[in-house]
């Protein structure tokens, strides 16, 4: 990569639309629904039920929004969520409430730079 790719690639990213403009996190108490309109991209949208999450993930992000990474018993892959998604803030409150991500990882999981902190912890290897 040249320093002229490097530069417009750090160029595009600034002047990207905020991800708040384009994904949607809403919930209600049985479904957490997900809406996507990328820039460029196909739209697309997705549900799952809050009672069939078995992990969350947080990963803090420097130039990008932080990541919460839903796993769930209906599918291998997580659901990857921008904090700063609109609605996103509202989320990871409502996770807290409901006892989903430890109240003491999460504080230290905001504080610290690029470090993935998932609850339940993982179990020992097989």
């Amino acid at each position: 990569m040249t320093i002229t790719d490097s530069l417009r690639a750090l160029l595009a990213i600034w002047h990207a639309k905020p991800v708040s403009d384009w994904f949607v996190v809403t919930f209600d108490q049985q479904l957490v629904h997900l809406r996507a309109t990328p820039p460029g991209r196909k739209a697309w949208s997705q549900d799952f039920p809050w009672d069939s999450i078995v992990r969350i993930c947080f990963k803090p992000e420097f130039l990008a929004s932080d990541g919460i990474y839903v796993y769930t018993s209906q599918r291998s892959e997580s659901y990857v969520i921008p904090a700063d998604a609109t609605g996103g803030e509202q989320l990871w409150r409502e996770i807290l409430r409901r006892r989903l991500f430890d109240d003491a990882l999460a504080a230290k999981a905001v504080l610290s730079a690029d470090a993935v902190h998932c609850w339940p912890p993982a179990g020992p290897a097989a």
